[in-house]
């Protein structure tokens, strides 16, 4: 079975970046806030954030409450998300 060029961009975009992995792997488990995932991961909420805004803005995570609430932001993966994990982790990339 082939896998598609933009599937290939997705796995690269994410393996640029340790807090991308991060988030994704954290994500895997289940939905959680920010500041759960720098927690669980030992990152600042800063790098979390910008990889969860970065992630999201390419389909692979999703924000699970209201655009509207600046607190308790609940993050999820996407099927996309999901499908690319299981590539990264497949493919012993992460």
């Amino acid at each position: 079975m082939s896998v598609s060029k933009s599937r290939w961009d997705d796995v690269g975009y994410i393996i640029s970046s340790r807090y991308r992995i991060l988030v994704l792997k954290r994500l895997i488990e289940g939905p959680a806030t920010p500041s759960l995932i720098a927690a669980d991961s030992g990152s600042s909420i800063t790098h979390v954030s910008r990889a969860l805004q970065q992630l999201r803005e390419q389909s692979h995570v999703t924000l699970l409450v209201s655009e509207d609430r600046k607190k308790g932001r609940v993050y999820g993966i996407t099927d996309e998300g999901r499908s690319v994990w299981e590539m990264l982790d497949t493919k012993d990339l992460v």
